[in-house]
């Protein structure tokens, strides 16, 4: 996958007026130049609950309310942590790296959410934040690996402790489930960079074509075309008709 991230001044995920740029270098709605007179742009879409609420714990903050941004602050927490657990597995495979990853973009978000403007969806946001956040361990993963080899080649049921699924209770079904699992993580891994990017969002991060549009800056359409050719891409893999 294409490791680079997108950085912003005063917090993690892009300028303060919306992100500069997505994975891929592409300048997102905000950055784009406008095209034709002001009267065709289209109409800003009302705020979602989740961006009016992020505007009120910001607001709380700058009058010293704390405790009761804090309260507030669950709310989204509450609302995106499972969405979230989804995306950060398929990055980092691992269920402790996913649950540390989700942990510290929450962090991240309440400690700079007083640069949080409205104007950019809230979950585009933090959904930004938290794949930056992936990428980065990503990163520091693949330095350790080059000076340390593990000694240990097992890994235990990720995918059910991340989404807090229940267990087959027949060990026979858990390892078939196991290893379609595995299999499909083979799959992806596969892919180039942009379409396993949208084929992640859009299924495991549950992102329309249009919010994948707004946190990798790549057009709606194209969007479109990388989850259709990284779908018939997948079928084939996994022994399907491509």
């Amino acid at each position: 996958m294409n490791d680079r991230t997108v950085r912003r001044a005063d917090a993690p995920g892009g300028s303060a007026g919306g992100p500069a740029a997505g994975p891929f270098g592409e300048k997102g709605p905000a950055g784009r130049p406008a095209s034709g007179p002001a009267s065709r742009r289209p109409a800003t879409p009302p705020a979602s609950a989740d961006t009016e609420l992020a505007v009120d714990i910001r607001t709380l903050l700058e009058r010293g309310a704390v405790d009761e941004a804090r309260d507030r602050f669950a709310e989204l927490v509450s609302k995106h942590q499972r969405r979230a657990l989804r995306i950060a597995y398929q990055y980092l495979r691992d269920a402790a790296d996913a649950d540390e990853a989700v942990q510290d973009a929450f962090l991240k978000v309440f400690a700079h959410i007083g640069s949080y403007r409205e104007a950019w969806p809230f979950e585009v946001w933090f959904t930004r934040i938290l794949i930056n956040g992936c990428l980065d361990r990503r990163k520091a993963r693949a330095r350790r690996e080059r000076w340390f080899s593990s000694s240990e080649d097992t890994r235990p049921d990720e995918a059910r402790s991340a989404f807090g699924g229940a267990t087959p209770l027949d060990p026979e079904a858990r390892l078939l489930a196991r290893e379609r699992r595995a299999k499909l993580a083979s799959a992806i891994d596969r892919l180039d960079g942009r379409q396993r990017t949208v084929f992640m969002l859009c299924h495991y991060g549950d992102c329309t074509p249009r919010e994948v549009s707004a946190i990798t800056g790549l057009n709606e359409s194209t969007v479109r075309v990388h989850l259709f050719r990284a779908a018939r891409k997948l079928r084939g893999l996994l022994g399907g008709k491509p």
